[in-house]
């Protein structure tokens, strides 16, 4: 049995703010593209550049957030280990026989 004493705040964040990045970026570029073949072009009525700017601006407000949110926990997570002894990961020895 091992526990996880302390999270790595910023090593942790930035990990966590390139994936949630690159997650935006598989849902909104094929959104935009979609939504500019089949008319979609209500949302921004008269501003057809504003949806580049959601397929670039989106992926980096969400990275920004999750940056912070992930800080926020990774700091309060080390808070509460200090207190309750952290949380107790169990692992399995694995031989690869190639």
């Amino acid at each position: 049995m091992k526990r996880v004493k302390r999270i790595g705040v910023y090593q942790t964040s930035k990990v966590a703010a390139i994936i949630i990045f690159l997650i935006t970026l598989v849902f909104v570029v094929p959104f935009a593209i979609f939504g500019s073949m089949f008319g979609g072009n209500d949302f921004f009525p008269g501003f057809p550049i504003a949806r580049i700017f959601l397929v670039i601006l989106l992926p980096v407000f969400y990275a920004f957030f999750g940056f912070i949110s992930t800080a926020i926990s990774c700091a309060t997570y080390n808070l509460v280990a200090k207190w309750t002894g952290g949380i107790e990961l169990e692992f399995d020895e694995v031989i690869d026989n190639e």
